[in-house]
């Protein structure tokens, strides 16, 4: 349950971000005569709807066509008069979901026949920072400056993290993460990966989708994360640098245990950035660059295995990690007429990485080292990636033809030398893992803008490929599985269509949507393989609908209802059956008999704005049908040592039920608080199961049901000087987990920004995890063993920046 006397210690915190909204909008129209035959030089006027005040007004062209550009969000009334007919008035109510208002073909009326008087009402509103959608700029984040995009996200309201740096949102890592609307080799196609490793300066904002229409993918059943890179829109020659210094794990939060090298400390980092833009004529051409020097601590495992016949045995594994990462971007828009633009762009991504490690296994009961582990980890993963993006925009303004396609080469490389030293053995193995994924996607979507609402429909492929190379160097009595096969391949081939309507009337909107996806997977085995039996071959069919109803109660008052059905696919880093040997008691596996998961959610969401803040608060409740997680279960297989397997396997039905507060108010002019809480009941259903590798066996899970939360407060100071401060902190309680609980954490976090330059350029200080309190801790129960695991990993970091602009 939730500790609510640790929240007096955050109420000092959190941070000031601004959810931004479409600005104006635009209106156009058409007027015809009764024969639908174009009028020219009729009068349209733009009235304020309570005052009456004309705020602009303009005449049709000889094609009877008008249009107002850049009106401010509000409630008008658009008046066409011309001499002879009948003036005919549409009303309209912007409140920012759309920025076009097409009403089409407006027909006039003679005023000479004997018609009663006819008078055309169309009323519409939107959604003022849609309920669906939060967006945040990075321009606002001070506390975590300098830093990774997952600082960057590290406080935003209803984020949190895991133990492996993925992104949850409302208690559920089951998160799509997308790079300018589109999926990425950076952050993962489906499962989300790498933004402990992505650098945030060449970042706009970050948006937060809980609530997806038809459009996205069905993938991601928590929501989406949509990270929009930086593209400057001035002409000439401009862009910005940046350059990050910092230091990390600054302290211990537990001892290590005796070894010859321990955990890293006092780590430096070095993050430079350019981002680089020349717009001339019909060409823009964009350049950004991003690395990373650093040396780190991403894991720093402590794990006590309390046995039932009496031992206890614990172990440390340090991720000492030595890193060099680089991502260059860059590419060319095109635009080959009035209507039409192309977009080249490709991406070059590679990371290195060495990480050493030496493990001691020690009996408690005899205060006895009974193994000496060390290992050395040597990786590159690299990705090329080229796109194309074409555009085409009708003469109505919000009607458009889009098409994209993109290919993906990726390299993962990853070789583990093992040293192995105890009483039963002294050896040394070695591994190499080599995988090559190929990712083929094309897409087509469509766009028209109606004079009450919009329609999207469109289609995609995507084809995904790897094939996974595995050697084995045995030493010996090696402790590596014989008879794992030399090789494994996986394909998906993904088909998806969709169609989405969206209907905006003054008092309420709807927007209704339908996703249908063919999938089809399989991954096989080297027969020599003796585990699985035979190769996993299977295809579904499915639809996934989404709905909207939006009800406006008045200006400052919104309530929206929403429903969503969604999947989440396994890849192939959670099918993979080779082990990964960083703990040989601890063995992390996947499992090539996954199955997808699949979630029902509903939400009632509601939104109050004052002049100086807002309130959004929202109820949610999903269900989830063969949810997978890691399973622990006690390994007999080899007699000589205690192993423990950690397994992916599906686990059942399980509920997600919550209430979720975001609040914003300008407490004075220079002061503005942002605070959070997500308040979330996770309810695990018993569920037994068998397990194949290494060999086959039942595993339990006992229902569960428990209350869980995280809050987030942040004060932002303007001072003088130039001078903006920020003090952030969180909190996530204890909540229950398959096989167990996870304890409370928290973090408080520290941020001063000062501009100089005539604000060309930034100085940024940041420190996060002030205390060094948001380490992972979990306890655990398995088959014949109770087991204690910390993750005490670096999260106490101090940063010092400068950003330039030109």
């Amino acid at each position: 349950m939730i500790r609510f006397k640790n929240l007096a210690l955050l109420l000092l915190l959190l941070l000031s971000f601004s959810a931004l909204a479409q600005k104006s909008i635009v209106i156009e129209g058409v007027v015809t005569e009764e024969h639908l035959q174009p009028l020219p030089f009729v009068n349209i006027t733009l009235k304020q709807t309570t005052s009456k005040e004309v705020l602009t007004g303009t005449i049709s062209d000889d094609a009877g066509s008008f249009l107002f550009t850049n009106v401010p969000l509000g409630n008008y009334i658009v008046e066409i008069s011309y001499i002879g007919f009948k003036t005919i008035q549409r009303k309209i109510s912007a409140g920012g979901l759309n920025p076009v208002f097409n009403l089409g073909k407006i027909q006039m009326v003679p005023s000479a026949e004997n018609l009663s008087e006819v008078q055309v009402l169309a009323k519409r509103t939107a959604v003022s920072s849609d309920l669906g959608k939060k967006s945040f700029s990075l321009d606002d984040n001070v506390a975590q400056s300098g830093g990774s995009v997952l600082d960057a996200m590290k406080t935003m309201p209803g984020v949190a993290f895991d133990q492996e740096g993925k992104v949850v949102l409302r208690g559920s890592d089951k998160v799509v993460v997308l790079i300018d609307g589109k999926q990425s080799s950076l952050t993962g196609f489906g499962n989300q990966k790498g933004l402990s490793n992505i650098p945030a300066a060449n970042i706009e904002r970050i948006e937060i989708i809980n609530n997806p229409s038809a459009k996205y993918d069905a993938n991601g059943f928590a929501g989406i994360v949509n990270i929009i890179y930086k593209k400057e829109k001035q002409n000439g020659f401009n862009g910005d640098a940046g350059l990050s210094f910092g230091l990390g794990a600054l302290g211990k939060r537990r001892t290590d245990t005796p070894t010859d090298f321990g955990s890293y400390s006092v780590n430096p980092k070095l993050i430079p950035s350019l981002n680089l833009n020349y717009r001339t004529g019909k060409l823009n051409y964009f350049l950004q660059t991003e690395f990373i020097i650093q040396q780190a601590l991403p894991n720093n495992e402590f794990t006590t295995r309390n046995y039932d016949d009496g031992r206890d045995i614990i172990s440390q594994v340090p991720e000492n990690r030595k890193q060099f990462r680089s991502i260059v971007t860059g590419g060319v828009d095109w635009e080959l007429g009035e209507h039409d633009q192309i977009t080249f762009s490709g991406m070059f991504d590679r990371e290195k990485h060495i990480d050493t490690s030496q493990v001691a296994f020690i009996n408690l009961n005899q205060n006895l080292r009974n193994r000496l582990y060390t290992w050395k980890e040597e990786e590159v993963t690299s990705f090329i990636n080229a796109a194309i993006n074409y555009k085409h925009s009708f003469d109505q303004a919000g009607h458009s033809l889009s098409a994209n396609a993109q290919y993906t080469r990726g390299l993962e490389d990853e070789s583990y030398f093992l040293n192995d030293s105890s009483s039963v053995r002294t050896g040394r193995d070695m591994t190499n893992i080599r995988a090559i994924e190929y990712t083929t996607s094309v897409s087509i979507d469509y766009t028209k803008a109606l004079s009450s609402g919009k329609i999207e429909i469109g289609a995609k492929g995507r084809f995904r490929r790897l094939p996974v190379d595995y050697a084995i160097m045995r030493g010996n009595q090696s402790i590596i599985y014989p008879n794992l096969g030399d090789f494994s391949k996986w394909t998906e081939n993904l088909y998806a269509a969709y169609a989405n309507y969206l209907l905006e009337k003054e008092n309420f909107d709807v927007e209704a949507g339908i996703r249908a996806e063919q999938t089809e997977v399989s991954y096989a085995l080297d027969p020599k393989n003796t585990y699985y039996n035979t190769n996993d071959n299977y295809d579904y069919f499915e639809l996934f609908p989404s709905v909207r109803f939006t009800y406006k109660l008045n200006s400052e008052n919104k309530i929206s209802l929403f429903y969503n059905r969604r999947v989440d696919r396994p890849g192939e880093p959670e099918l993979r059956i080779f082990p990964k040997y960083d703990d040989p008691e601890l063995l992390k596996v996947g499992n090539p008999y996954l199955r997808p998961q699949f979630t029902n959610s509903v939400e009632l969401a509601h939104r109050y704005s004052w002049g100086s803040g807002s309130l959004f608060s929202a109820i949610y409740h999903r269900t989830i049908d063969g949810a997978y997680q890691r399973i622990f279960s006690i390994d007999n297989s080899n007699p000589q040592y205690d192993i423990v397997n950690r397994i992916y396997q599906n686990t059942g039905h399980s509920t997600n039920t919550g209430i979720e507060v975001l609040f914003s108010q300008d407490v004075l002019q220079n002061w503005k608080i942002t605070s959070s809480f997500n308040i979330y009941q996770n309810a695990i259903d018993a569920f037994q199961g068998t397990l194949l590798f290494p060999y086959e066996r039942p595993f339990f899970i006992e229902k569960s049901s428990d209350i869980a939360g995280d809050f987030k407060i942040t004060n932002t100071v303007q001072l003088p000087w130039k001078l903006e401060t920020q003090l952030t902190g969180l909190y996530y309680s204890k909540k229950n987990i398959p096989q167990g609980e996870q304890l409370a954490r928290y973090s408080v976090d520290f941020g001063l920004k000062k501009s100089i330059w005539e604000k060309r350029g930034e100085m940024t200080l940041s420190a996060t995890d002030l205390f060094n309190r948001f380490g992972l801790r979990q306890r655990l129960t398995g088959e014949g063993f109770a087991a204690t695991y910390d993750n005490f990993y670096e999260t106490q970091i101090i940063r010092l920046g400068f950003n330039y602009k030109f």
